[in-house]
């Protein structure tokens, strides 16, 4: 790592023919991502896809004016600089990590994409002195900031106010069903289920190291089987619910944290100390249930508590009575 560090160029060591070719290839990557968007949104996001077409567009006019300006200034063989040869150059995440995160994180990760690229363009500018090449950087920062403002057109002409809601709601839709649903199930499952075998555990034998043990084992249990279940009962093509792993994923993890919210108190020695710890966990998880349940899933308030709370309270009872005979 420190060797890839050492064999980058610092940037005020560039060429202004080499400033010229990283800006060439800025732009280039510049538009594929762009073009990467709106293959991804195309189908679920018709309207916000044909914005993203637009905007690498603009992006492939604009490499177009800068290989022209090289051609002119410094004739046709472009040197071979990208992002990952400068160092501190901003960096573009990879796009399978921005991709899978919405509709709106891709939106967020755009205009981004365009401030740096200003940025850039107005720092090289300050680094040259060659008169022609300061005022080529600067009105190539000017464009970059006017980028914004084609978006915004953009928007206008392909996202009406209806269009835009409607696939926010999809959006939103497409959250619920593939990440808050199935990790909403897992944390009921993880906080609920594991309440009888760690407090049976820890009332028959009151003794932490054990208790933990137990409550480590039934929670790691119980995720795993929660995940692989979620992740095998539908592959989301007909249900429209979205990734098996990313379902699996969501469930396995929040039915793991689910059951070691009340193991972890054990790892303190003393039980009591412990055991009041772990119940008053308890309590912090079965309301944040009831919240998640009525705030993405519309549950009506009082049913919610009933179903949770009161549910959860005749489990954890069940669990010390067993335990305390």
């Amino acid at each position: 790592m420190l060797s890839g560090t050492l064999n980058r160029r610092r940037f005020s060591d560039l060429s202004e023919q080499e400033i010229l070719a990283l800006a060439i290839s800025n732009e280039e990557d510049d538009a594929r991502i762009y073009r990467q968007y709106a293959e991804r949104l195309r189908v679920d996001f018709p309207a916000s896809a044909k914005v993203f077409d637009g905007m690498a567009e603009e992006e492939d006019e604009h490499r177009r004016l800068l290989i022209d300006a090289h051609k002119a200034r410094f004739g046709d063989v472009i040197p071979l600089i990208r992002r990952e040869h400068v160092a501190g150059f901003y960096a573009r995440r990879p796009i399978w990590l921005v991709e899978n995160l919405g509709l709106e994180t891709i939106r967020g990760e755009a205009r981004e994409m365009e401030r740096q690229a200003e940025q850039f363009y107005r720092k090289a500018a300050d680094r040259t002195s060659d008169a022609n090449v300061r005022k080529l950087l600067g009105d190539l920062a000017a464009a970059e900031a006017d980028h914004g403002n084609v978006a915004g057109q953009l928007e206008a002409d392909h996202l009406s106010g209806d269009a835009r809601s409607e696939e926010d709601a999809d959006a939103h839709r497409q959250f619920v069903l593939t990440w808050v649903q199935p990790g909403l199930a897992g944390l009921m499952d993880g906080s609920v289920s594991t309440l009888a075998p760690i407090f049976a555990t820890a009332f028959a034998t009151q003794d932490t190291h054990t208790t933990f043990l137990v409550g480590l084992a039934a929670s790691v249990g119980a995720g795993i089987s929660m995940g692989f279940t979620e992740a095998a009962s539908d592959d989301g093509e007909l249900s429209g619910r979205g990734s098996p792993v990313k379902r699996g994923f969501a469930s396995g993890i929040m039915t793991t944290l689910g059951g070691l919210g009340h193991a972890l108190p054990y790892l303190i020695t003393d039980f009591w100390t412990a055991t009041t710890i772990a119940i008053l966990v308890v309590f912090v998880e079965l309301w944040a249930i009831v919240w998640i349940q009525n705030r993405f899933m519309q549950t009506p308030f009082m049913r919610a508590t009933l179903q949770v709370v009161v549910g959860g309270a005749l489990v954890f009872a069940a669990g010390a009575i067993i335990g305390g005979g």
